[in-house]
């Protein structure tokens, strides 16, 4: 499977993790959000930047996981609470999200785009025994900000 992470270029180099809270990983827990498409990653990046174009270069990493079901764990949708696209529901999607890491329940955790319910995004434990042997960065590719989207 191919998923797309969009970074910063000095990010974009290697598969590494802020450790910064997010909505669903607690500060610490070493994730990479990805998503199931290019513009998918794009949406979901300009959700965070407020629709504010960004002043440095960013990249498109292109990104390999293994292709076997048990390396995924899937949130579904009716699983979660009714509010789970807002702000408010963070808690509870970061208690979610932190027992899948801190329990190892799978190399990638499949969750719901709260920008695009039907689409997914794809988080990925980089402290997982299978992080090292089953996620490759296959290429980085130079990114624009197309104006019409600020």
């Amino acid at each position: 499977m191919e998923v797309y992470r969009l970074a910063k270029e000095p990010r974009s180099k290697s598969l590494t993790s802020s450790g910064t809270a997010s909505r669903w990983n607690l500060d610490g827990e070493q994730v990479i959000y990805t998503g199931y498409s290019r513009s998918l990653a794009t949406l979901e990046l300009l959700v965070r930047l407020h629709g504010i174009k960004p002043s440095t270069p960013y990249k498109i990493m292109n990104i390999s996981v293994a292709d076997e079901d048990d390396l995924i764990s899937q949130v579904l949708i009716k699983d979660l609470p009714a509010n789970w696209r807002s702000l408010s529901a963070y808690s509870k999607l970061q208690a979610i999200g932190s027992d899948w890491y801190r329990n190892d329940k799978s190399l990638v955790l499949k969750v719901p785009s709260a920008v695009v319910p039907a689409e997914h995004n794809y988080l990925i434990n980089t402290k997982h025994p299978l992080f090292a042997s089953k996620v490759n960065l296959v290429r980085t590719e130079n990114y624009f900000w197309d104006d019409r989207l600020f």
